[in-house]
């Protein structure tokens, strides 16, 4: 799993990167929020752990943007502060973030809060998997919508997609379909 950290100390970056490569992570690091955000743009990395105050964009503005990027594979936000209390906590979580981490990170801290990162993109990507899943008619392929209402496959895939569709026969169909008839 990839992960990227956004921290302005280079210190604080350096421990952090060997925290996680040790627990065989890989890591992308960046110095600020800014920075942070267009690597996640390049490398589409699930789990980020951000500081929360850092020049040019802070921790709780980065975690915003992701959320309002609506991309189709969620990223896990994890904020580390040396903040504590009860209004931190609560600012972040209302920014979108998934977990809050106390500085200075404790290496088994940072493992376990990592293991339920992994756990909960698992879960997501299975519920993803279920909701991709399409009721269609075994006998007439029709597909049933959101409203319960039953239409024709292909007008279901075009007003969902940019696919279009072009018809033609295929050999099996010619021989036992098409064949029989010019006869």
């Amino acid at each position: 799993m990839n992960i990227l950290i956004a921290e302005d100390d280079p210190v604080g970056r350096l421990t952090l990167q060997a925290m996680l490569k040790a627990a065989g992570y890989q890591v992308t690091p960046a110095s600020d929020g800014q920075e942070a955000l267009d690597a996640w743009r390049l490398t589409a990395a699930r789990v980020i752990i951000s500081d929360w105050m850092m020049p040019e964009m802070d921790g709780l503005e980065l975690c915003r943007r992701i959320r309002d990027a609506r991309t189709p594979l969620y990223t896990y936000f994890i904020l580390l502060t040396g903040r504590s209390g009860k209004e931190s906590f609560l600012t972040a979580m209302e920014s979108g973030v998934d977990d809050f981490i106390t500085k200075p990170v404790d290496a088994d801290e940072l493992k376990a809060r990592l293991g339920v990162a992994q756990r909960i993109l698992g879960m997501r990507q299975r519920i993803d998997a279920l909701e991709g899943l399409l009721p269609i008619c075994s006998y007439c392929k029709r597909i049933r919508n959101e409203s319960d209402q039953w239409s024709e496959l292909e007008g279901y895939i075009e007003t969902r997609s940019q696919a279009e569709f072009s018809h033609g026969i295929c050999p099996d169909c010619y021989r036992t379909k098409v064949e029989p008839r010019l006869t």
